[in-house]
C-alpha cells in the first residue's frame, strides 16, 4: 500500500445515483506520489460513455462517479521521481490512468489490453492499483495521475479541440493504423457522429478514399465538408448492392444495436468491419456472410504510444474535431442534446466555469 499525503480538495461534477443527474460534488485528489503529476484541468470533452456510466446503463457503475476521460490541462506539480513532465507543460489524459506495465500486453505497448486482474485502470469508475481508492474523471478542477499515463499536447493543437482526440480521436485512429489504412485504401465510415466525423477526417488524411455510410440523406453535405469522397445511403438497396465487395474496411461507429450484415457485404475478400461504437449484443448473424473471408472485429482505445502518435499526426495534418464549448453548469442540457444527436460533433467543457462557480 502506498500512502498519499497533502491531498487536494477538488470541485467536481458527478452523479450519486442512476437517476441523480450530474451535479456539483466535492472530491479529494490524492497527494503526489513520487511518480505522479498534478494537472489543473482546462478542458474536458464529453463522451457518450460518460452519460451511460452516470446512469449505470451498463450495470457496473460505482457511485459517486465523476465522468470525463478526454482531459487537457496544465502541469501544476510533479512528484520527485517524475522525468517526463515539467510544471507548466500542456498535457492530456485519456481513458486510462494506470496498468500493471508488466504483463505481456503492457510490455508490448498495449496497456489498454492489460492482462492483470481488472485490466487497465479507467480514468473514472476505476480502482487505484496501489491504495484501492476510486478513480474520478475530468469533470473536475484537477487530477493526479501516474506520469506514464500523461500525454504531451503538441503546440499546434488548441486545448479545447485537443480534448476529444483523447477518446473519439484515438478510438478511430487505432483501427485505421492497426489495419494499415493508407493511400489506395477504400474505407467506409458507418455513422457520422462524434466518432464517425473523426474517422472520416483521419482516414482521408491517411490518404484513403473515404465513403460515409448513412441512412440519413441530410448527412451527405456534412460528409463532403468533413473530407469524404463519396456518400452511400444505406436505405438505397440498389446502391448497396452495387457497392458489394468494394471496401477494405468498414469503420462502424454506430452506437446503438443494429444489424452489421449489410456492412459485411460491402467488404472485399479479407476486408474488415471494425466495431467501435456499439457496446451491446449483436443481432443474430448468419455466418455464411463471413465465408467470403470477411472479418468482423472490434477495437477499443489505443495504447499510450499510439495515442501520442495520434496527437502528433493531428497536429501535423491540422486535424481537429468539430466542437461546441459549454460551461460545466450546462452538462444536463448537453446530455439531452447528445441523446438527441443535436451536436456537430462533440461537446467540450471549459473548466474555468467550474472554478468560478459559487
Amino acid at each position: 500500500m502506498t500512502t498519499a499525503t497533502n491531498a487536494y480538495p477538488t470541485k467536481a461534477y458527478g452523479a450519486t445515483a442512476p437517476d441523480s443527474g450530474v451535479g456539483p460534488i466535492q472530491i479529494t485528489r490524492r497527494g503526489l506520489r513520487h511518480d505522479d503529476v498534478l494537472i489543473e484541468i482546462t478542458h474536458c470533452g464529453i463522451c457518450h460513455s460518460d452519460l451511460h456510466s452516470a446512469r449505470n446503463d451498463w450495470g457496473f457503475t460505482t457511485y459517486p462517479i465523476v465522468p470525463g476521460h478526454e482531459i487537457v490541462g496544465t502541469v501544476a506539480a510533479v512528484g520527485e521521481a517524475v522525468t517526463r513532465h515539467e510544471i507548466g507543460d500542456r498535457v492530456a489524459i485519456g481513458c486510462m490512468v494506470d496498468s500493471c506495465l508488466e504483463c505481456a500486453h503492457c510490455e508490448a505497448d498495449l496497456e489498454q489490453y492489460c492482462l492483470a486482474s481488472g485490466g487497465n485502470t479507467g480514468t473514472y469508475n476505476g480502482t487505484d492499483r496501489r491504495d484501492g481508492s476510486p478513480t474520478y474523471g475530468g469533470y473536475s478542477e484537477r487530477i493526479v495521475a501516474r506520469e506514464e499515463f500523461v500525454l504531451k499536447i503538441p503546440d499546434a493543437l488548441p486545448s479545447a479541440e485537443a480534448a476529444p482526440l483523447l477518446c473519439a480521436g484515438i478510438t478511430t485512429y487505432s483501427p485505421l493504423r492497426t489495419w494499415k489504412v493508407g493511400p489506395g485504401s477504400k474505407v467506409a465510415v458507418a455513422g457520422l457522429g462524434g466518432l464517425g466525423h473523426m474517422g472520416v477526417k483521419l482516414a482521408a488524411a491517411m490518404g484513403a478514399e473515404v465513403t460515409v455510410l448513412s441512412r440519413s440523406e441530410s448527412k451527405r453535405e456534412d460528409a463532403e465538408k468533413l473530407g469524404a469522397h463519396a456518400f452511400l445511403n444505406t436505405t438505397d438497396k440498389a446502391a448497396m448492392k452495387a457497392n458489394r465487395g468494394s471496401f477494405d474496411m468498414v469503420l462502424n461507429t454506430i452506437p446503438v444495436r443494429h444489424d452489421v450484415t449489410p456492412y459485411l457485404h460491402l467488404l472485399r475478400i479479407d476486408g474488415v468491419q471494425v466495431l467501435v461504437g456499439m457496446i451491446d449484443m449483436l443481432p443474430e448473424l448468419h455466418t455464411g456472410v463471413l465465408l467470403g473471408r470477411k472479418v468482423l472485429t472490434g477495437s477499443g482505445i489505443g495504447e499510450l504510444a499510439e495515442t501520442q502518435e495520434m496527437l502528433a499526426f493531428c497536429a501535423e495534418k491540422g486535424i481537429v474535431p468539430d466542437i461546441e464549448v459549454i460551461a460545466m453548469q450546462d452538462i444536463a442540457t448537453a446530455y439531452d442534446r447528445m441523446e438527441a444527436s443535436d451536436i456537430k460533433y462533440r461537446f467540450v467543457i471549459d473548466m474555468e466555469s467550474l472554478r468560478t462557480a459559487e
